[in-house]
């Protein structure tokens, strides 16, 4: 799969089979699943989890709960939009 292919499968009422689990949660975000996408990001442990968690507060509007997963993934909340964070998310879990 492709990060091409990926967001193509955002047309699709259910996600492709065997998407890792953190591009699991932002397909479910994308999607407007926002409680798929936390459930399953939350189990993810290490940086990587973090940053989707982040991310996913981020969303949410929970900044004080953001902050914190971004200090856990060792980064600070982005200045730029969601929309370009999911972007930056997705190519990095293609990379």
């Amino acid at each position: 799969m492709t990060i091409e292919t990926f967001k193509k499968s955002l047309e699709q009422p259910t996600p492709p089979d065997g998407l890792p689990p953190l591009l699991l949660a932002l397909w479910h975000e994308r999607k407007g699943d926002w409680h798929a996408a936390h459930n399953i990001a939350q189990d993810v442990p290490g940086p990587d989890g973090a940053r989707v968690h982040a991310y996913l507060h981020r969303a949410e509007g929970d900044d004080w709960n953001a902050n914190y997963w971004y200090r856990r993934a060792g980064r600070s909340m982005p200045v730029h939009s969601l929309k370009e964070e999911w972007e930056e998310l997705a190519a990095f879990f293609f990379s």
